[in-house]
């Protein structure tokens, strides 16, 4: 129970049946302005893969899928996806994607080891998207570009729920401020990085944190990402590593750092090799996704994912993830929202 926090005096700006509605509004307008702003087409992805072809997402690396057998597939072992952040490059190769054009799709995926609280579910929602760069392109001034795109949709989709709902009073910042995590690290050196990103949200509203998985200055990554999709350990600037990065809300509900993007330019041959090596997982070369990337036939790219019940969170001033999607939660958890007046649907 210590990740459920209840904000005082905490009361809900939707009932439950215009809350259902304003999910739907939410969710529209942003992938259709998401779509038009990044020229994505939209895909339809799957929610099983087979195992052992290096497809499904392992996030920090520690993450374990869910299994099982397919009992007329010659009783195979397959998992239900984690993310698609691998998944889409392949997707992106088959349809002989252009450049500056990309996808988009529902990821709907279980992660059982996720701590059910306020941001967290073991069900997870998000728009995963995936767009061809050209090599030209893999640097932190074209991550940045997008960056700002993505952040302009959230703006407009801000206002638009406003524009509905007036008071749903918009918050966001006129800009959002990119910050190495390198320099977070060097502002606040002893607090923690949950500590840090709080600190910065809270001063500039929105912020992009730059460079998640390489080991840093005292000798700790920021946070983990797993090795075969980021690029992290590119050098960039300053001494600085990192192509990849995290859209970072302060929420006012939860007076916190909120998460609602990770994202970022993907790894090439040469730090797929590099990230493999660093995290001692060079066995993955031999893996189909591996094996094609290696060998030059997957195109170069930069995607991520975007919240969707993170997002619907945020906009609507939601405490709990659990109001704005469908899942399980503990019995304490349950009867502690009800109390407070977090209705979980």
């Amino acid at each position: 129970m210590q990740d459920l926090f209840i904000p005082k005096d905490y009361r809900a700006h939707l009932d439950v049946k215009t809350t259902e509605k304003a999910i739907k509004q939410i969710k529209d307008f942003f992938q259709l302005n998401l779509s038009s702003e990044l020229k994505l087409s939209r895909v339809t992805a799957p929610m099983i893969v087979f195992k052992g072809t290096g497809i499904n997402d392992d996030l920090n690396g520690i993450e374990k899928p869910v299994g099982f057998k397919a009992k007329h597939l010659q009783n195979q072992d397959v998992e239900i996806v984690q993310s698609l952040a691998k998944w889409k490059r392949l997707k992106l190769h088959e349809m002989k994607a252009e450049k500056d054009s990309g996808i988009y799709t529902d990821m709907n995926a279980l992660r059982p080891d996720e701590i059910p609280g306020n941001l967290h579910s073991i069900y997870v929602d998000q728009w995963d998207w995936e767009k061809v760069i050209s090599e030209q392109q893999r640097t932190v001034k074209h991550l940045r570009f997008t960056v700002k795109k993505i952040y302009e949709v959230l703006k407009r989709t801000e206002f638009y729920m406003y524009d509905q709902y007036p008071g749903l009073k918009p918050g966001l910042p006129e800009d959002i401020t990119f910050i190495h995590a390198e320099e977070l690290l060097r502002k606040f050196p002893d607090l923690t990085p949950n500590e840090r990103e709080n600190k910065a949200a809270e001063k500039y509203g929105a912020i992009f944190i730059i460079g998640i998985g390489h080991v840093l200055n005292n000798g700790e990554p920021h946070d983990g990402r797993a090795p075969d999709y980021d690029d992290w350990s590119t050098p960039t600037f300053n001494g600085y590593h990192g192509l990849n990065g995290d859209i970072i809300l302060w929420n006012p509900v939860l007076k916190r750092a909120f998460e609602i993007s990770s994202m970022g330019i993907r790894v090439d041959q040469k730090s797929l090799l590099q990230q493999l090596k660093i995290r001692n997982t060079e066995e993955r070369k031999d893996l189909f996704f591996h094996k094609k990337l290696l060998s030059g036939e997957l195109p170069y790219s930069m995607g991520g994912g975007i919240g969707q019940s993170r997002l619907c969170m945020f906009f609507l001033r939601k405490a709990h993830i659990g109001e704005v999607q469908s899942s399980i939660w503990p019995e304490e958890m349950k009867s502690k929202c009800e109390s407070a007046g977090i209705c979980l649907l």
